[in-house]
């Protein structure tokens, strides 16, 4: 049972809310409907169990997408419009498992240097033109190019070229052996014939193609996309795989997961990313069911290595050491999740088996904090040289959840005299300002959906500071030296170790507070039949999904 005050900090979550509200810094308004209903035509003929073709299916979102570009995209909202755009070379299971997409699985060398991939023949774009290794070669060449300004550099320093060996084959040269190359083998093929005249130094930004007219070579094509409102897809007719079951996908944007679950309720909406504390709600709904499965991720708060206080770790850890984590899995994810210790998943094989742990400790914290040179001022906020310890904890407009956990954070930091004032911003303009060149913040509330392969380079090596997916600023020459080297570990048990290695270090240090391994839950429509559930991918084979009335 909930304690008071549990209760009491859920209370001050609700009055967060309204507050944001009434400053203006809260949740947008209600997204409007498409402009074009979607239709809901299927094969009444169709036998009982049998996959019928055409319908529509609208998504919930409460996150609107940055990029349809794969190369640069590093959120969620947008890899899902990716995913059902694009199309790659291999793609992951449910099992986490990498199989053949748009190729087979690669012919490896000898030496482990070279992956030879051959290409289905045959796939077209969603404009008509054939999709062949020289668009492998255009999309891979920009990861390695010089002017190249996404997140994703650091994945690709082991390949040195990539080589057309004919219309339907393609070889990439690595410098040195890389174990997770094949897991790089993910990213949506571009389409050279559009792309090719754009200097790479632009492509970021080239939003013509990005957000207005992307074209890949999936299972659904790009119809429309309304600010705020909603985007559009239909089914691609010449797909390779088969035309998809399902005419038209529509992503409707919410101004936060509560109008969502409402537009469920309603009809409204087909599909949801359901929070842990609605389940109770959503399980009242006849016309609907709930899929959970462990995701492969972890929350976390991240703290900004780069300012002072947080430039101290015994700061950080006092600071993890303040706040109740299981309190917040039972308030927040309705005791759904496990307390994490350090940034890996258990899905991973290279999850550890003992970290350092900081549980929670109030006590403890402010003797490290002490430590630090921080004691009460006549106010009870701790002090240092003059300088209050007071900062912002900055989260995404629309997720409930990560309102809730900085409203509950700010509560219990405030009992030893740590004032966390937590704010909301609308999903780009809160990218924008975290991520480089930016870096503003103190701290954020955030997650990380993790890779297949557990390769820690791309967060926590210090030279993805400047461009890559590092924000925190995080720097360890430990870790830099273990992680730079990790890669050319072939044997998988000694690559764990040395995995493990940094995840001690990391588990000490705590650049994060590590939140929590959460279960992921869907919430579906009974009309929606074929849906699997991935640990990773929300659009999973959306290609097989089919509707029943």
């Amino acid at each position: 049972m909930l304690n008071k005050k549990l209760l009491m900090l859920l209370g001050l979550a609700l009055a967060f809310m309204l507050v944001l509200a009434a400053c203006g810094g809260g949740d947008d308004a209600p997204a409007e409907d498409p402009a074009d209903e979607p239709t809901e035509e299927t094969d009444e003929d169709a036998a009982e169990g049998e996959a019928a073709a055409g319908g529509s299916v609208i998504l919930g979102t409460s996150g609107e997408p940055v990029t349809f570009n794969d190369l640069y995209s590093q959120d969620s909202a947008s890899a899902d419009v990716i995913d059902l755009i694009h199309a790659s070379l291999l793609r992951s299971d449910e099992e986490l498992e990498m199989i053949p997409y748009l190729a087979d699985l690669p012919e490896i060398s000898e030496d482990g240097l070279e992956y030879t991939y051959t290409l289905n023949e045959g796939v077209l774009f969603h404009d008509g033109e054939e999709l062949t290794a020289e668009d492998v070669k255009f999309t891979y060449d920009i990861f390695i190019h010089e002017d190249y300004t996404g997140p994703r550099a650091g994945d690709f320093t082991e390949l040195e070229s990539v080589e057309v060996v004919d219309e339907y084959t393609v070889k990439f040269v690595l410098n040195e052996v890389d174990a997770s190359f094949i897991t790089r083998s993910g990213y949506g093929i571009l389409p050279k014939h559009i792309l090719e005249d754009v200097p790479v130094a632009d492509l970021e930004d080239h939003m013509e193609y990005n957000r207005n007219n992307p074209v890949g070579a999936g299972a659904f094509q790009f119809v429309e996309y309304q600010d705020g409102q909603y985007i559009e897809l239909v089914a691609f007719d010449d797909y390779f795989e088969g035309r998809p079951n399902l005419d038209k996908v529509t992503f409707r944007v919410f101004a936060d997961t509560n109008a969502e679950l409402l537009a469920f309720e309603t009809g409204e909406i087909d599909w949801m990313i359901l929070p842990a504390n609605e389940i109770a709600t959503a399980e009242t709904y006849d016309h609907g069911r709930i899929s959970s499965t462990l995701a492969l991720r972890y929350d976390y708060i991240g703290w900004n290595n780069d300012r002072e206080p947080f430039d101290d770790v015994r700061v950080r850890q006092a600071l993890t050491m303040a706040i109740d984590r299981e309190l917040i899995v039972e308030a927040i994810m309705d005791g759904r999740g496990e307390v994490a210790h350090a940034p890996a998943s258990p899905l991973s094989w290279a999850f550890p088996d003992d970290v350092p742990k900081f549980e929670y400790d109030p006590e403890g914290a402010l003797e490290l904090l002490a430590e630090a040179g921080w004691e009460p001022g006549a106010d009870g906020i701790l002090e240092k040289d003059g300088e209050k310890f007071s900062f912002e904890i900055l989260s995404n407009d629309g997720n409930v959840i990560r309102r809730d956990i900085g409203v509950i954070v700010q509560d219990m930091l405030s009992d030893i005299g740590v004032e966390a004032n937590p704010r909301q911003m609308e999903w780009g303009a809160f990218l924008e300002q975290i991520n480089p060149p930016n870096y503003d913040f103190d701290a954020v509330v955030l997650a990380w959906g993790l890779a297949l392969d557990p390769d820690p380079t791309a967060i926590w090596h210090s030279r993805e500071i400047e461009n890559g997916l590092n924000n925190i600023s995080y720097r360890n020459d430990r870790v830099d030296e273990l992680a730079a080297g990790n890669k050319q570990i072939v044997d998988q048990d000694e690559r764990a170790a040395v995995i493990g290695e940094i995840y001690e270090i990391l588990a000490e240090e705590q650049p994060y507070t590590y939140l929590y391994y959460p279960e992921q839950h869907i919430l579906l429509s009974n009309r929606v039949e074929g849906f699997t559930h991935h640990p990773r991918v929300n659009m999973y084979k959306v290609n097989e999904w089919y509707v029943t009335d």
